[in-house]
């Protein structure tokens, strides 16, 4: 169960000028060769012991402000980041023998910006933002889809369901970005962006 990497490499001298410009190569290199949701990635938080927690949650956009996905603030990832907001983020692009790894803080995005978003969600996962009290013990299957049934009864396809006030996004504002190039011999490719005062910084770091 080992592979073996045959990748092209990666050089300080091809990267962006930014880790936003150079996830944006990535992201379409990623989208263009048809892996199966580019955008999934691992977001990682910790409770206020240190306990870490991982989980799947898709990346809905990106720019030089930060990585941004939506939750409800009442899950576990969101009662954690209400303590701590430090966070990690990981794609996982195996296929390409890639990863990027995020490191940053969360924060808290504008309602206004959060229900823009909503309002381009499916109807049915519009519901299931407000049937479902995300990471809470639930009795059975049947109480979930009772909820969902209540509220499609209440919001019938076609009216406008609005975004739960425990319902949004947080954006990422990254402190560091490592690049993951998969090689020969294990010798990887590791090229981390570092914010520094003036813009950021590009560090080698040993596979």
């Amino acid at each position: 169960m080992r592979a073996h990497y045959r990748a092209e490499g990666l050089a300080e001298s091809a990267l962006a000028a930014s880790p936003y410009d150079q996830f944006a190569r990535w992201f379409k290199d990623a989208t263009v060769a048809g892996l199966h949701e580019p955008n999934a990635m691992v977001v990682s938080t910790a409770d206020p012991a240190g306990r870490p927690s991982s989980r799947t949650v898709l990346l809905k956009a990106f720019d030089d402000r930060g990585f941004v996905f939506f939750t409800n603030y009442n899950s576990r990832k969101g009662r954690e980041l209400a303590d701590n907001p430090a966070i990690s983020l990981l794609f996982p692009w195996h296929p390409l023998a890639r990863q990027v790894v995020v490191t940053g803080t969360a924060e808290r995005i504008g309602r206004d910006e959060t229900a823009a978003y909503f309002r381009t969600r499916p109807h049915g996962s519009q519901l299931g933002a407000w049937a479902s009290d995300q990471s809470a013990r639930v009795a059975s299957r049947e109480e979930l889809e009772r909820a969902y049934e209540e509220l499609a009864a209440r919001y019938p396809e076609g009216e406008q369901v609005p975004a739960p006030p425990h319902w949004g996004g947080y954006r990422i504002a990254a402190e560091t970005v490592e690049f993951w190039q998969g090689r020969l011999n294990r010798l990887h490719d590791r090229l981390r962006y570092v914010r520094a005062d003036d813009g950021w910084s590009v560090e080698r770091l040993a596979p």
